[in-house]
């Protein structure tokens, strides 16, 4: 279960991202996330502000409805889904994709490259997180507009998108599969510590 709950914030994360896109509206991705200690990799659709994310090789999947207030995590192997509340991000939890980062101070083209078939701006980028100031590289797809991917400057981590398809995206996609059993966000007093409770059915 607290594998579902790190996909869960996982996903989260990565919805604060995709609400800051301003072009194209409507496309579908792979993100890969890469840090020292895994690597993460994500489908994801994009509908005006609806997303559905699917980690690789997991038999669960989320939406998450910006329209509606709501996020779903769609348990395929159970065929049930859990409903909890979108709720927002503190400013240093929510990563920054659009083209101007949060918090950032300077930027300075540092040259060009071609990632995954994209022609791309790459920017050194100076921020500040709290009282301290950071860099970190972007590079920013001149023809779709929005960064597809960022990185540490000493590549300790990256974010990037690949596999970008951009056209409309079927509804039914964002949207809990029809028969599945709606079950109640269970309760976390003790988060990251002892056992964490399993979802409990809906009473009918």
């Amino acid at each position: 279960m607290k594998k579902n709950i790190l996909i869960v914030l996982i996903a989260t994360v990565l919805f604060s991202v995709t609400l800051s896109i301003a072009q194209p509206r409507e496309f579908s991705a792979l993100i890969v996330t890469t840090s020292a200690r895994m690597t993460q990799s994500m489908k994801m659709y994009v509908k005006e502000k609806k997303v559905r994310m699917e980690p690789q090789g997991q038999p669960r999947y989320n939406i998450l409805r910006e329209d509606k207030q709501v996020m779903w995590m769609v348990m395929t192997d159970e065929k049930k889904y859990m409903e909890m509340p979108l709720k927002p991000f503190k400013p240093h939890e929510k990563p920054q994709v659009e083209k101007k980062i949060m918090g950032e101070v300077s930027r300075v083209e540092v040259g060009s490259e071609v990632i995954n078939g994209h022609p791309t701006k790459k920017y050194e980028v100076t921020y500040k997180s709290g009282d301290r100031a950071d860099k970190m590289f972007q590079w920013l797809a001149t023809d779709l507009n929005f960064p597809i991917k960022t990185s540490a400057i000493d590549g300790s981590w990256s974010t990037e998108f690949k596999e970008i398809k951009t056209g409309p995206q079927p509804d039914s996609l964002f949207e809990p599969p029809a028969g599945y059993q709606k079950v109640t966000m269970p309760s976390f007093p003790g988060m990251g510590e002892g056992t964490t409770p399993a979802p409990r059915s809906r009473d009918r």
